[in-house]
């Protein structure tokens, strides 16, 4: 009991940010990210860029393709990456400006190497339209901590299998784990707004929030036209837009430092609830539960 008493003591200490700049550790994030970073841009060059001729550098205009989920999945990932760099430098003590400067930049850094890895592939191209996404993602997080000091509006994701995945498996994936990266058709993107931040004189609950919600449906390719191509069945390719309410686990009252950076990385995933969907066709539905 003892050493488990310690070690949990010793676990506090460590994830407590650093209330004046600690060298040790900013070097230590530097150094991690540049490892992080390098291995993931070279194991992404490995298995996904690999199988593929190279080309010169261009650009293609991918902005009509799968009803924009991939844009919004990369507005998603810079913020996040940019949320993960903020706070690794606020835990080493590192100001403000060096956070946003430096750490929340780290997102947007990211998505456009892997973007100017696209240009160079024969079967992509580098998209503007991504870069657009990806900027708004890092400028998300940044403007709000510029204007607010806290993040009122998280975006956040959320995923269910579906039957499109099994009909074209090469693109929307074989297993689990690849349908949630690959089937836009699942994905759902939300833009969670915590209440109690834009009133808070009120007896709202600090954690309570309201979730926007976009989502797709009815796609086996990235554009409608090219189905006839592949010879698969006809599909309507619906938009799909969500209301629901959510929790910001950041906003959880707690003095636990370790329970403090297990409901940051948690707080990317939208939790389940009962969700008011209107869609493109005209249709209304309510989920007693949707993922």
């Amino acid at each position: 009991m003892k050493f488990s008493f310690g070690f949990s003591q010793n676990i506090a200490i460590f994830l407590r940010p650093s209330d004046s700049l600690n060298k040790q550790r900013r070097n230590s994030v530097v150094l991690s990210e540049s490892i992080l970073a390098s291995g993931a841009l070279i194991g992404l060059n490995q298995l996904w860029y690999a199988d593929f001729t190279h080309s010169k550098l261009h650009s293609v205009n991918d902005n009509e393709e799968w009803l924009q989920m991939d844009k919004a999945g990369h507005l998603f990932s810079s913020y996040h990456l940019g949320v993960f760099g903020a706070n690794a430098l606020k835990w080493s003590g590192c100001n403000k400006k060096s956070q946003l400067l430096y750490g929340a930049t780290i997102g947007l850094a990211f998505m456009s190497t892997v973007e100017i890895f696209d240009g160079y592939s024969s079967e992509w191209g580098f998209s503007w339209g991504d870069m657009l996404a990806n900027t708004t993602g890092t400028s998300l997080y940044v403007s709000q901590e510029l204007f607010w000091n806290e993040q009122r509006i998280v975006p956040k994701f959320s995923f269910h299998t579906t039957q499109f995945a099994s009909i074209r498996p090469n693109v929307l994936g074989n297993s689990l784990s690849q349908q949630i990266l690959k089937d836009y058709n699942g994905q759902t993107y939300w833009l969670s707004v915590n209440v109690h931040s834009f009133f808070k004189d009120s007896k709202i609950p600090k954690w309570l929030n309201i979730a926007l919600g976009y989502g797709a449906d009815g796609m086996i390719t990235g554009k409608s036209e090219t189905n006839d191509v592949f010879m698969y069945p006809e599909t309507k390719r619906t938009r799909q837009f969500y209301l629901t309410l959510d929790a910001d686990l950041t906003k959880i009252d707690t003095k636990s430092h370790f329970l403090k950076s297990i409901f940051l990385i948690f707080n990317s995933i939208k939790i389940p609830a009962p969700t008011i969907e209107i869609n493109s066709l005209g249709g209304i539905k309510f989920h007693h539960l949707y993922f």
